[in-house]
């Protein structure tokens, strides 16, 4: 009486649960992050309908929302606008009230008209899935129950319900923006949750996504596994999906004796190499300074200023460390310099190409082996083919 179409054995509801859950994650993840909300890459009908059904069935969540607040939250990142970001409201609040945050901004208008361009807007969308949410999760708990029972089926409904609005509202974008490792300092708080991304599709590779937002991969480094990556190759394998970009990887070839305009074109290409290098040459010169110093306080603040990362600390502490030494000012000067090259888009090719050559020739010239050894990689910088 109890049981459903299965009986299983409580490992066998386990198993079940992770995989159901798997799926749901699977669809966030390549269907409502990497190929709506970016659209880093292309999806056939078949999977395409298929996780939006599911997503439907188990999240209750609509595509256009999901995307506009999602491109809302890269747009306006770190900001008061930002829909979720734990800079702002708190990370107690986004970790454990992150979905209540999603309703809130899925209620704005604005930010649907704005955002929300290019999403489905065909029937299934404007006569089921959109009027309809509620009805889907009604429906998957009446599956639920018919396959695995009145006592294993609603618990296992429940588990549905929550795996999203924990992970995805909560774990990635609350401890995606507060707590983890970052490869690159790009200008908002993300991190990397961890190297291995399975548990969320590979959305623990957060600070890599956030620093190549169009990249269907999330992956970067060696040690690092997407496995939403994985999928989406196997997709591609079997001609469901096509991927239109992937991040630049950081290219080096012989040292150009004059830095042209093929060094200028290399060096934006792989801006957020350049700057992650940056720091990892100039790492133990500027420990060694602080050291020298005594300023063991104020070490890990004037590394973030070295780096730009996370935009700095800007305390009078910092400031005051920094006029006592002259080369770690130097080092900070010129890393802010550097990324200026490409964050000036007004500038003409002619002048991006102009500050490039100063700014290799003054490294050349500080005296700091470090800074000369790293003009060198600059002028080594090449982009693909």
């Amino acid at each position: 009486m109890l049981s459903g179409i299965f009986d299983l054995p409580w490992w066998g509801y386990v198993l079940v649960t992770l995989g159901m859950t798997h799926i749901t994650i699977a669809a966030v993840t390549i269907y409502l992050h990497r190929h709506q909300a970016h659209r880093a890459l292309e999806l056939g009908p078949i999977p395409s309908h298929f996780f939006r059904c599911w997503l439907w069935l188990s999240t209750g969540m609509n595509t256009k929302e999901w995307a506009s607040i999602h491109r809302k939250h890269h747009a306006k990142c770190e900001t008061e606008e930002d829909p979720h970001s734990p800079q702002i409201h708190g990370i107690h609040k986004v970790l454990w009230g992150g979905v209540f945050l999603y309703v809130k901004e899925a209620h704005n208008r604005e930010t649907l008209e704005k955002y929300g361009t290019g999403t489905p807007d065909d029937w299934l969308e404007n006569k089921i899935y959109t009027p309809h949410q509620k009805l889907g999760i009604a429906l998957m708990f009446l599956i639920d129950v018919a396959l695995f029972g009145i006592v294993a089926g609603p618990i296992i409904w429940v588990v549905q319900m929550i795996w999203i609005p924990f992970w995805a509202a909560g774990v990635v974008n609350g401890l995606g923006h507060f707590w983890g490792y970052r490869n690159f300092a790009c200008a908002d708080a993300s991190t990397n949750l961890f190297p291995i991304g399975i548990l969320i599709g590979g959305e623990e590779l957060h600070n890599n996504h956030h620093t190549f937002a169009t990249s269907a991969k999330l992956s970067n480094k060696w040690y690092e596994f997407d496995i939403g990556w994985m999928y989406i190759c196997i997709l591609e394998m079997l001609g469901q999906a096509r991927v239109k970009k992937v991040a630049p990887r950081p290219r080096l070839g012989a040292v150009r004796t004059d830095v042209d305009h093929a060094t200028l074109n290399a060096v934006i290409t792989h801006r957020y190499d350049v700057l992650a290098k940056y720091l990892k040459s100039l790492r133990q010169v500027a420990q060694e300074e602080l050291q020298h110093l005594r300023e063991d306080a104020q070490r890990h603040a004037v590394l973030k200023r070295l780096t730009g990362d996370l935009q700095g600390e800007s305390c009078a502490h910092t400031e005051a460390v920094l006029a006592k030494s002259e080369k770690l000012s130097k080092l900070v000067q010129m890393r802010q310099e550097l990324e200026a090259i490409w964050a000036r888009s007004s500038a003409s090719h002619e002048q991006l190409l102009k500050q490039l050559q100063d700014w290799i020739h003054e490294a050349e010239q500080s005296g700091v082996k470090q800074l000369q050894e790293f003009s060198q990689r600059l002028r080594s910088y090449k982009v693909a083919a």
